[in-house]
Parts: structure tokens; C-alpha cells; sequence
């Protein structure tokens, strides 16, 4: 099979941005004194937590594209004025929000996304990461965890992560609301970097609503796609989209409930492609193992493709956005980033190979497997 990689001389330039914008935020470490950076480490929960407020005021959407005083802003979002301003006071210090003249906001580039009506909106993803269910982990049990294992979430709230969704629907639809705009994190290269001329039917094992079915069919007409997740999640997906999605394209887009522990829709031919976009970075190695053999045992002998959208963490010095995204995952699952080599032992125990690791213009890669004849 020909490479799957497109693009590659834009990938390229796109890793060297990257690897100078690490060498970039380290540069503080370098020049602030010690214990001043310490300081600017430990205290950066209050950035955070300003951030999620200003998201909770909703104050970027209300604001819009206007230039408003703190007291007008403040009229709008039910706040106090003058904690509104110094509010706002600290998000323009670090970037978020412009001070155009004194007591006078307006959006700049950093605070668009936390627009509702901005394309590649974050606000979701914030409010997710601060909800009391995330957050709450992370101050009352990750020291216990790290002395004695065991998952802060689970500790925290008695269920596990996915557990608990199913019993609270509202943390389960701000979930899926946040999974919807994770594109704003990743882009769009899964769709632009990868040959999905190809396919001709795409599996989204784990795709919640389909918002990344939805980017691959839009830009590729001869593509159909089969969405695959749990009941509720997927209860009323179809009509999510409509009047946002061109019928044409969701004429092409399928729901199935299903669990992928336990199995997988039956592949076709080796036309099909089963995506799995930041599942198994939720998975221990057993599980990882166990749901690699479904996928093969769905694949039987048809020369399907698997392509897992992972990140692939640095056998030493990771970066700091896979370091964090491992935390998140520590905190929350039995799951972890992996690097290469441990993706290759998870891989071969699963019954598959590494055919081609695709690199994108994003954080993450496509690995892409073959399943291997003994197991298929």
C-alpha cells in the first residue's frame, strides 16, 4: 500500500514551528529567577480559574465586537462592576481580552475562542476542565495518588469517569459539548494530511456526535461514514446537525450504538477504515489489548485499516502539552499517553502491526495498523 502521508513538506514546517515555540516557553525558566518562577508556577491557578469565570460570565460572547466599559460589561454578564474590571484587568496581563483605553474591553485574538458563535471555540473544553467533577480530583486526591495509585476521579466521586457520565447527564452532555470542539485544539490536518482517497467508508469508533466524521465527509464527497458510540451519546446526533451540516452530507453519515469491549460493525472490504480519535489514551494496556483484538477480529480478513489519532509521547523530555494531557489522563482514567515503544507492545499484543505512522500539522499522529494474518 502507498503512503498514507500528504503534505509533507507543510508538516515539516509545522514540526520546526512547534519545536521552536517549545524552545520559546521554556525561555522563562532561563531568565526569571528561580524562585520567582516557582512562585509564577505554583500561583497559575488563578490564571486558570479567571479564565473559567470570565468563561462562566460568558463575556467574550456578550461582548462580541464591540469595545465596552468594564461597568457595560459588567451590566450585561449580572456582575459587579468593579470585580469585573479587575477580573478583566488580569485576563488583558496575560494576554486575554485588550484594554483599549482605561476601563475599556474589547476581544482580541486569545479571547475569541471563548466567543460561543467563533468556529474554533474553546469555551466548552474550559468550563469542562473546571466543572466541580474535573476539578475537584485534582485538589483532594492527587497526592494520595501518586503515593498510593488508584484514579483521583474514581477516589473523588465514587465511579468511574465514564460510569459516572452515564448517572449525571448533565456533566455527560458538557462532555460531548467540549468532545465537539476538540478540532480547536488538534485542527483539521487529520482531514487535510492523511489519504482518504483510499476509503470509501470510515468507522468512528468512540465519535460521540460525529463533529470529525462530519469534517472527513465534508471535504470528501465519495467518503461515507458509520458512527459508533454509547446509546446516549448518539440518542438525537443526526438531528444535532441538522441545519449546520449540508443534507448531502449527513445523507452519507450513519449512528450505531455500540460498546467497542465488546465488538466491532464487521468490516467490508479493505475500502473500510476504523478511526479511533483519542480513545485508547483512556485505556490501560489490557484494555488498549482487548479492544485492538475486537477491531481485529471485526477486520477478519478483509485488509481493513485501523488508524488510532494519538499522541506519541518523547522517550525522555516530553513537551509540555503531551506532560499535561498525561496528567489529565492520570486524573481520570486508567489511561495514559504513550511513546512509540509502548504503543508498539500494546500494538502487537492487540494481533496488529504498525504499518505507518502519519505525521500531521497538529499535536497528534495517525498511526496507522494492519491487522496481523494470524489474528485476523
Amino acid at each position: 500500500m502507498m503512503p498514507l502521508q500528504k503534505n509533507r513538506a507543510a508538516v515539516r514546517r509545522f514540526a520546526g514551528m512547534m519545536k521552536f515555540a517549545g524552545w520559546l516557553q521554556r525561555l522563562p525558566d532561563r531568565v526569571t529567577p528561580p524562585p520567582f518562577r516557582l512562585m509564577q508556577i505554583g500561583s497559575a491557578f488563578w490564571q486558570s480559574r479567571a479564565l473559567y469565570v470570565a468563561a462562566r460570565l460568558d463575556v467574550a460572547t456578550r461582548l462580541g465586537d464591540r469595545h465596552l466599559t468594564a461597568d457595560e460589561i459588567a451590566a450585561l454578564v449580572l456582575a459587579q462592576p468593579d470585580a469585573l474590571y479587575r477580573l478583566l484587568r488580569m485576563l488583558v496581563a496575560i494576554g486575554v481580552f485588550e484594554e483599549v483605553s482605561p476601563r475599556v474591553f474589547a476581544n482580541n485574538r486569545l479571547s475569541a475562542p471563548l466567543r460561543d458563535d467563533h468556529p474554533d471555540g474553546v469555551r466548552a473544553i474550559i468550563l469542562l476542565h473546571h466543572s466541580d467533577e474535573m476539578s475537584r480530583p485534582w485538589g483532594e486526591q492527587l497526592e494520595r495518588c501518586v503515593r498510593e495509585g488508584g484514579i483521583p476521579f474514581q477516589r473523588t466521586h465514587g465511579a468511574a469517569l465514564f460510569d459516572y457520565m452515564d448517572q449525571h447527564p448533565a456533566f455527560d452532555a458538557l462532555f460531548a459539548q467540549a468532545m465537539d470542539h476538540v478540532e480547536a485544539l488538534s485542527g483539521d490536518s487529520f482531514v487535510r494530511d492523511f489519504d482518504w482517497s483510499r476509503f470509501r467508508r470510515v468507522i468512528d469508533m468512540g465519535g460521540s456526535r460525529g463533529s470529525k466524521a462530519i469534517a472527513i465527509l465534508k471535504r470528501h464527497p465519495h467518503l461515507h461514514a458509520l458512527v459508533v458510540d454509547r446509546a446516549q451519546v448518539i440518542q438525537g446526533a443526526a438531528g444535532h446537525w441538522q441545519g449546520d451540516v449540508a443534507p448531502s452530507v449527513l445523507a452519507r453519515l450513519r449512528f450505531q450504538a455500540g460498546n467497542l469491549l465488546e465488538s466491532a460493525p464487521m468490516a467490508i472490504n479493505d475500502q473500510d477504515i476504523y478511526l479511533l480519535s483519542a480513545v485508547f489514551h483512556g485505556f490501560d494496556d489490557p484494555t488498549c489489548i482487548q479492544a485492538l483484538r475486537n477491531l481485529a477480529r471485526a477486520c477478519g480478513g478483509t485488509g481493513a485499516r485501523i488508524a488510532l489519532l494519538e499522541m506519541v509521547m518523547a522517550e525522555s523530555r516530553a513537551d509540555l502539552a503531551c506532560a499535561a494531557f498525561d496528567m489529565q489522563m492520570f486524573m481520570g482514567t486508567r489511561g495514559r499517553e504513550r511513546t512509540l515503544g509502548e504503543w508498539q507492545r500494546v500494538f502487537d499484543e492487540g494481533g496488529c502491526v504498525l504499518e505507518e505512522q502519519v505525521n500531521l500539522q497538529s499535536f497528534v499522529r495517525m498511526l496507522v495498523l494492519q491487522v496481523k494474518p494470524e489474528a485476523g
